[in-house]
């Protein structure tokens, strides 16, 4: 088997804030360095590629230790909002771009966005339901296709 070194396979599987972030600048950066660039939306992270939840995303800070604030005090009512709010405005102040922003950029990059056909069936997501973005639909046989030859497959 060859390996294509010039191809970057990344996993989304949380649909919060923090975790949606990452990988559009993995692969940004890595289309940008000519690469060949995936991402494959599954479980939680079909919350950044869906309509609905898309411009929404939400940082939660109860089991998260790396917020500023006690976990305790992070099951208090408004606590999510509040984290997300002072979150978003650290990303605004360190001209970090949207999740929006990020979609764009990352589709103008060629970056090849993939929906979970498991994960839509259990969670019973339509195709209606997802971001004109997204380029397909595939299982588990086809992403495995997909990932077989990456030089870099990530799960995040």
């Amino acid at each position: 088997m060859v390996k294509n070194k010039n191809k970057v396979l990344i996993i989304c599987s949380k649909g919060t804030l923090d975790m949606a972030i990452p990988p559009f600048i993995i692969t940004t950066t890595a289309a940008a360095m000519g690469m060949e660039t995936h991402l494959y939306f599954t479980f939680w992270g079909m919350d950044i590629i869906t309509k609905k939840k898309c411009g929404n995303l939400k940082i939660t800070p109860i089991g998260n230790p790396s917020l500023p604030i006690p976990n305790i005090v992070g099951a208090l009512p408004g606590m999510t909002a509040m984290a997300t709010k002072m979150m978003k405005k650290k990303i605004k102040k360190n001209k970090i771009p949207s999740i929006q922003e990020f979609i764009k950029m990352a589709k103008d990059a060629g970056v090849k966005f993939h929906a979970c056909t498991p994960t839509m069936n259990l969670m019973g997501i339509t195709k209606d339901d997802l971001i004109s973005e997204v380029d397909d639909i595939i299982g588990a046989a086809t992403f495995v296709d997909l990932a077989k030859n990456a030089t870099i497959t990530l799960f995040i």
